[in-house]
């Protein structure tokens, strides 16, 4: 079984999150390490600056709750990271800093575009350095 898991969540879709942390838990060693990871698209600067004082941060805290949520609700220990940037390499950055050994990662039907440009499921896949499971 796996000793560091990687869940990355779409929190537009909270039921396939929760689904992949109970696969993460079936997958675990008994004192595996399960890192749900979130990642907020880069915020331009221009845009920034039209933002009311303290709403990056309350909206960084709301996220961070909102999978804290979904870890409690089915009862699991799991650390909680949220980061800025593009998914993808987010995803493989968070792995190899914390030296996991399975990303489990949502994929979904792929669209025209996805076909065109790659979805963030199969650049993970392509260039992680540990197992990758996708949760479909």
């Amino acid at each position: 079984m796996y000793k560091s898991i990687l869940v990355p969540i779409d929190l537009a879709h909270p039921e396939v999150g929760q689904a992949m942390i109970k696969r993460a838990v079936l997958l675990s060693d008994d004192n595996a390490k399960i890192t749900l990871l979130h990642v907020i698209g880069d915020i331009p600067a221009y845009v920034e600056s039209y933002l009311p004082e303290g709403q990056l941060q309350k909206g960084l805290a709301e996220t961070k709750a909102t999978l804290k949520a979904l870890a409690d609700a089915i009862d699991v220990k799991a650390d909680i990271v949220v980061r800025y940037g593009s998914p993808s390499p987010v995803i493989l950055d968070e792995a190899d800093e914390r030296d996991i050994d399975l990303i489990i990662i949502a994929s979904h039907h792929p669209g025209i575009k996805d076909y065109l440009i790659g979805s963030t499921a199969s650049r993970v896949v392509r260039h992680a350095d540990c197992s990758v499971l996708i949760n479909r």
